[in-house]
């Protein structure tokens, strides 16, 4: 793979990365309710989700995936079916809060309980190996920039780190846009607010995935 080929290359998945999939919208309610550190290591889960779904791609089986009509299916709804029990559940979480002699007697501080890293890391993965689709632009994708005159190996290994590094500056964009708007969420009213519209988000999601077409 040539430099003019590889940066051609970055800047595609970089405009792949960037679109407000369900991952990209996960990491920035992470941000938003448990802060930027939670959304990074909620994001290690999707990384390691598409690694392996590049690892797929590169040995091949991915053309199998792509071609079953019952695989998509069943990874579809599976992935749908996922998503809208994260809404159900984010919408109807429930929030501690406690009086403070900081805060206004009206309003109470917000104690949102943080999951474990792993728990965040979980979701992330299991959406992103619930939506067929990734695995077909990356059929559909990397092969474009194939070269016969570099190793077949060697190119996927490249595109495979360079769109991995793009996923994490997506992600890290995500969670920081979240973060600016937990500095807003000062109270357990507002974090109720704020559970209920990452919900409905992620039970819309759920929904438009059951909806999609190959």
């Amino acid at each position: 793979m040539s430099f003019d080929t590889w940066l051609v290359f970055m800047g595609a998945a970089f405009a792949l990365s960037i679109a407000p999939g369900p991952n990209n919208l996960m990491a920035m309610f992470n941000g938003a309710r448990y802060g930027v550190g939670a959304s990074a290591f909620g994001g290690i889960g999707r990384l390691l989700a598409f690694a392996l779904m590049i690892a797929i791609t590169a040995t091949g089986l991915g053309v199998v995936l792509a071609t079953s009509e019952l695989a998509f299916v069943v990874i579809k709804w599976a992935g749908a079916a996922y998503l809208v029990y994260l809404g159900i559940k984010t919408w109807r979480s429930t929030v501690a809060s406690a009086n403070t002699d900081d805060v206004d007697p009206a309003e109470d501080a917000v104690l949102g309980r943080r999951p474990r890293a792993i728990d965040l890391a979980r979701r992330e993965f299991l959406t992103a190996m619930g939506n067929p689709k990734a695995i077909l632009i990356f059929t559909a994708f990397f092969p474009q920039f194939l070269t016969a005159q570099h190793s077949y190996g060697l190119q996927f290994a490249i595109m495979g780190v360079t769109f991995l590094a793009m996923e994490a500056c997506v992600l890290m964009a995500y969670g920081l846009v979240g973060g600016q708007v937990k500095g807003f969420v000062r109270s357990a009213r507002h974090l109720r607010i704020l559970n209920r519209v990452s919900g409905g988000v992620l039970m819309g999601a759920g929904a438009m995935l059951a909806a999609a077409r190959r």
